[in-house]
């Protein structure tokens, strides 16, 4: 099999033989959606790859290709009237240069548009009564374009991709980057003023339709009247899988692959479990129940284990990784920190009203406006947070998809935390002599010498053993040789913290590792927090409330361990209990099994 790991060229992949799941019966819908349509969809999920498959499918140019390129394919089989019927007019936004200040920008953005409508001049050279001068303001120059399509017996479609992209490479850098962004949006702004005449030249001045992708709602909000026209149809449940992946496409390929390289049909399943527990887990839309898998990860994944029949030792791709900085971002914010906390305890968030559709910078710079449903809708559009379904209450439940983004979680919580390289690399080496050795005294040690001292000097909201198996998870979470979870379901409890040993890891010599943790106030306890520190460490254990709830943990292990080893298998499972006093001592043991 061919994967189109990287290739967003419809034409190209249809071409050459690549992989391809078929999204083409969906047009008739997008049809009846709208003439200026907005789709929204996190990073790297195929939306430019969805834009091609429309500029190929409307292209009057290709329309002697049409059988070969979509002959196959569902739209093929019963194609609507409009298809091959315009003139394709295409930006990339993403090819615009954030840098420099706004004039600098709105230089980049004009030569952009210049040369892209250059393009279409040469491309459609065959169907135009002629040509038109291009002028140093793009917009005059689309105008004129528009001028001569009006004297053919078509219209145009407009298709921007990554129509957000460089306005949020700018305002992810809000110090240094708020007045460029503002000087791009509001007022008579380069981006406003070609939004507004993309909406003054649509209709019968000949701009027919328009698609544009992205990945938030930010720039659109901000550039409110400039562009009021467009029909948001990223919430929609018949676009949920308009971009990715279902799991029966994902299967498919998987046992295609498995096949191919000899595996059996138990490894062809352990691969699709792998990939499930991994990479699926989005949801878009409230009102279903389908998830689908980001196809860049996909891709990934597959071209891997196609080439060594194995899995990649990094589950996470590179190309995602930036995803990172938007966590950063609100980590940085009022009220951003203890969100990245809560949601890596709970792996969801919940809210009682629906997600933000429409905020600006204006409400990203402003602490007021920054609550709870700003900050989860933020990390909902940037693919961190996904549709999880409502509550028995009716409250929105958003969810974190998968396990790569609950990597993502543990990562910053550790660069929160722990800002300091020297610090982070000797948690990773406590953590190693839990796993590797089976040694959990020196984690314990570095959680209570290095992260209650932060913990300590931080304003958060709750203080339990949930704050504590944060801490631990920050530091043991890693995806080259575990799949890790916390609140594992094991008949009627949910034990603390688990690590599985990945499949492929299996003929190493690490544990697998399960730890319940018990919380006790200094207030229960009776005392301070200097005179918990200065009690020592047999006196901690001898503390009747201590010696409780460490037996408390004891039993709970007791109870799930079994449960694991009948769940998973044959496993090298090894046991622990760690009871906190306060933020200033800890007590951990491991338990026989």
């Amino acid at each position: 099999m061919k994967f189109p790991y990287g290739i967003s060229d419809f034409y190209k992949i249809i071409s050459n033989g690549y992989f391809y799941c078929d999204r083409s019966g969906m047009i008739p819908t997008i049809e009846e959606s709208g003439e200026a349509l907005l789709f929204i969809r996190p990073r790297r999920f195929g939306k430019s790859l969805l834009l091609s498959m429309l500029e190929n499918y409307y292209d009057v140019a290709r329309k002697e290709e049409f059988d070969r390129l979509f002959g196959k394919l569902a739209i093929g089989k019963n194609p609507t009237p409009l298809h091959n019927r315009y003139f394709i007019l295409k930006w990339d936004f993403s090819c615009v240069n954030p840098m420099g200040t706004a004039l600098d920008i709105q230089k980049s953005l004009h030569e952009h548009i210049n040369g892209r409508i250059a393009f279409f001049l040469s491309y459609y050279e065959s169907f135009l009564p002629g040509g038109i001068a291009l002028m140093e303001n793009a917009v005059s120059s689309l105008q004129s374009l528009l001028t001569l399509v009006q004297k053919t017996d078509h219209r145009l479609y407009l298709l921007i991709d990554e129509y957000d992209n460089f306005a949020n490479e700018i305002m992810m850098n809000l110090k240094s980057g708020k007045d460029s962004y503002e000087a791009l949006v509001y007022e008579e702004g380069p981006l406003k003023t070609l939004f507004k005449a993309v909406k003054s030249l649509s209709g019968s001045f000949g701009i027919d339709k328009t698609f544009i992708t992205g990945v938030s709602p930010v720039v659109m909000s901000d550039l409110t009247s400039g562009y009021n026209i467009a029909v948001n149809m990223y919430l929609e449940p018949e676009f949920n899988s308009l971009c990715g992946f279902t799991q029966e496409e994902c299967e498919n390929a998987v046992y295609t692959v498995a096949e191919n390289c000899g595996l059996s049909k138990t490894k062809a399943q352990e691969a699709v479990n792998q990939m499930r527990i991994w990479y699926n887990g989005y949801c878009f839309a409230l009102n279903t129940e389908e998830k689908v898998y980001n196809p860049t990860l996909v891709l990934y994944f597959l071209r891997h284990f196609q080439k060594s029949c194995a899995y990649p030792a990094n589950m996470l791709d590179a190309n995602l990784s930036m995803d990172q900085a938007k966590l950063e971002y609100i980590s940085r914010i009022h009220k951003g920190a203890q969100m990245i906390l809560d949601i890596a305890n709970h792996h969801s968030i919940i809210l009682n009203s629906l997600l933000s559709d429409r905020f600006g910078i204006r409400e990203m710079l402003s602490d007021i406006s920054r609550d709870n449903r700003f900050l989860a809708s933020f990390l909902y559009y940037f693919g961190v947070l996904t549709h999880g379904g409502r509550t028995g209450a009716g409250e929105l439940r958003l969810n974190v998809p998968n396990l790569v983004m609950r990597g993502l979680y543990a990562d910053r919580i550790q660069r929160m935390l722990l800002p300091e390289p020297e610090l982070r690399d000797s948690g990773i080496q406590a953590a190693r002599s839990l796993y590797a050795e089976g040694d959990i005294a020196p984690l314990c040690e570095f959680v209570e010498t290095r992260y209650f001292k932060v913990l300590n000097n931080r304003d958060y909201r709750w203080a339990n053993e949930l704050t504590v198996k944060t801490a631990f998870l920050s530091l043991l979470y890693n995806e080259a040789l575990y799949i890790m979870d916390s609140e594992a379901a094991a008949e009627r409890g949910y034990a603390d913290l688990t690590m599985i040993i990945r499949p492929d890891m299996r003929q190493y010599t690490i544990s697998d590792v399960l730890i319940e943790f018990k919380y006790v106030s200094l207030k229960d306890a009776g005392m301070s927090g200097s005179q918990a520190e200065e009690i020592s460490p047999e006196a901690l254990r001898n503390l009747p409330i201590m010696k409780s709830r460490m037996e408390e943990a004891r039993k709970q292990v007791q109870k799930y361990g079994p449960v694991l080893r009948k769940k998973c298998g044959n496993l090298r499972l090894r046991q622990y209990a760690v009871v906190a006093l306060g933020f200033e001592r800890l007590w951990g043991e491991e338990v026989p099994g």
